[in-house]
């Protein structure tokens, strides 16, 4: 699928670092309790840190329990791209940035109590963070 933002995996090396180009690029997992993420509880915007596509509001952000940041929806359909995930001997659902093709995280549609039922369980180091000025 060609993406609105392309580089080489130098160029991403170079802007994102090691960290981050682990899990953006080669989808890799942050471990848990570990992100700055996981405790903001201000107003605001989480884009992409690879790209800054805006991907979800802080409104839809809730505590799962799981040990990375967790939303209930995107802010808008086509601000991610869903994609089945075999890795690991499961399938699950991958959540990669539409507008640059970076891993995020996954969704599970056990977000029990949430108004879509699904949780988008995302790194935290995967995203950058906006509050409301």
């Amino acid at each position: 699928m060609p993406y609105q933002v392309s580089k080489s995996d130098d160029q991403w090396r170079d802007e994102l670092g090691d960290d981050r180009y682990a899990v953006l690029r080669d989808a890799a997992t942050e471990r848990p309790w570990t992100g700055e993420l996981l405790d903001e509880e201000r107003a605001g915007v989480y884009a992409c840190a690879a790209c800054g596509n805006e991907l979800f509001k802080s409104g839809t952000k809730f505590d799962s329990g799981c040990g990375w940041p967790s939303f209930y929806e995107s802010v808008r359909p086509d601000a991610v791209e869903l994609l089945e995930d075999t890795s690991l001997g499961m399938v699950r659902t991958e959540v990669r940035c539409a507008q640059c093709g970076s891993h995020l995280g996954h969704v599970f549609p056990d977000g029990f109590g949430t108004p879509t039922g699904d949780r988008y369980c995302m790194n935290s180091i995967a995203l950058d963070f906006t509050p409301e000025s």
